[in-house]
């Protein structure tokens, strides 16, 4: 069985920065594509970052420069780190991998406030 949870959300201040991380099990992370999304209320679950099962990662223009994808094959875990975070980057953040199916974490909410 697959699971995905994620880690490392909360509070921070505008500028601040969080690392969130995936902890997968019952998959093999480094197989396959991941990605994180982040959603906020009455809005479109949005994609934030993708790595391929290559390792090649890809941002929207939102985030690009702030944001960085990485995957720890030995742990089964992918990261993001945020960076320069901004009020708008507040939502909740949630890992995909795309496997024989596509599988989602529950997500960590990530606040950002002064």
């Amino acid at each position: 069985q697959v699971r995905l949870v994620e880690s490392g959300g909360g509070l921070v201040q505008p500028e601040g920065s969080l690392r969130l991380s995936c902890l997968a099990s019952g998959i093999l992370l480094r197989f396959f594509p991941s990605s994180w999304y982040r959603q906020v209320p009455g809005k479109q679950r949005e994609l934030v970052a993708t790595m391929t099962s290559d390792g090649v990662p890809t941002y929207p223009d939102s985030v690009k420069g702030r944001f960085t994808i990485s995957r720890e094959g030995r742990l089964n875990t992918v990261y993001l780190q945020m960076n320069n975070l901004k009020p708008e980057d507040t939502a909740v953040y949630y890992c995909q991998v795309v496997g024989q199916r596509t599988y989602w974490g529950p997500g960590t909410q990530v606040t950002v406030s002064s």
